[in-house]
């Protein structure tokens, strides 16, 4: 006899928010303290490296030079985005829009802890290909990117018509 788990959406974001925090968090440790000691480039594959970027800016290295107060309004904006996407979570209805919303805040929520720890977001991604050089990102670039795919698909999907 089979047991099937069934989660709610909201315990299943709250879960999502959690291991996206720490995988962030954790590979942001490994690089810093264990990869990059000295700092320097690790080519993985002729399209991949290993690199240590501190980007004080937003993504792409916009606003990367701006002075201090910058960052704290970056900080300040992304709990508050973060804060409105954990009530949202709290009200979805289902589990393809509760993990979308879990992976944006747990994403924004581990660059955030960056900035407090270190004044800028930790980068270590990065990937390059025929000429092309895409900016250094990290594990929680890589979650809010795959949460607003998510978000974006449940926004196609069909809704029920209820009366």
């Amino acid at each position: 006899m089979k047991s099937k788990i069934d989660i709610n959406p909201r315990h299943l974001g709250a879960l999502v928010v959690f291991i996206t925090i720490f995988l962030d968090q954790l590979s942001k440790w490994w690089v810093v303290n264990l990869i990059m000691v000295p700092p320097k480039i690790i080519q993985v594959t002729s399209f991949f490296d290993l690199v240590l970027v501190y980007n004080r800016g937003v993504s792409f290295g916009i606003f990367n030079n701006s002075p201090d107060w910058v960052g704290v309004v970056l900080i300040c904006f992304a709990i508050l985005i973060s804060i409105g996407l954990a009530f949202w979570i709290w009200h979805a209805d289902g589990k393809l829009l509760s993990c979308a919303l879990a992976l944006v805040v747990g994403g924004a929520v581990g660059n955030v802890l960056d900035r407090i720890q270190f004044g800028a977001v930790v980068d270590f991604l990065d990937f390059h290909v025929w000429g092309w050089h895409w900016p250094a990102f990290n594990v929680a670039d890589s979650a809010i990117t795959i949460g607003v795919v998510m978000l974006i698909l449940d926004s196609l999907k069909p809704k029920s018509k209820t009366l």
